[in-house]
């Protein structure tokens, strides 16, 4: 079980069932004006980058530049829910998750993840 008021480092995530890394440099949304901000303000988001909101089970597209790839996640870190390339402007939601992980487009797709797999979080450092 992660703690998340304890991570403000860099993540990398692993999916474990897969074998793949499907993020090397995640930074970590915690706190409440973190969550609000989100990606808004962002040109893009390079291969491998992402943003995981914890906790969080829906999250907008509003104003936007750019699509994302959203993978939700149960409290044992467990995928409940993708959504692949996701432009501006969309809602999305999953009432049985905890925490959510925004990527760049394609990051799904490369690492072949899939709800029920197994995600694993490792402090990076930066």
């Amino acid at each position: 079980m992660i703690k998340e008021s304890k991570y403000k480092a860099k993540m990398k995530v692993f999916n474990i069932t897969r074998k793949t890394l499907l993020a090397s440099s995640v930074d970590v949304a915690s706190s409440s004006s973190e969550r609000r901000k989100g990606l808004l303000g962002r040109d893009g988001l390079a291969p491998r980058e992402g943003l995981w909101i914890v906790p969080c089970e829906s999250i907008h597209t509003f104003f936007m530049k750019f699509s994302i790839d959203i993978i939700y996640l149960d409290r044992s870190m467990r995928v409940r829910k993708v959504r692949s390339n996701v432009p501006p402007w969309r809602l999305s939601a999953c009432p049985t998750a905890h925490s959510v992980i925004e990527l760049a487009s394609g990051s799904i797709k490369a690492s072949q993840t899939k709800p029920g797999d197994q995600l694993e979080f490792t402090a990076i450092e930066t």
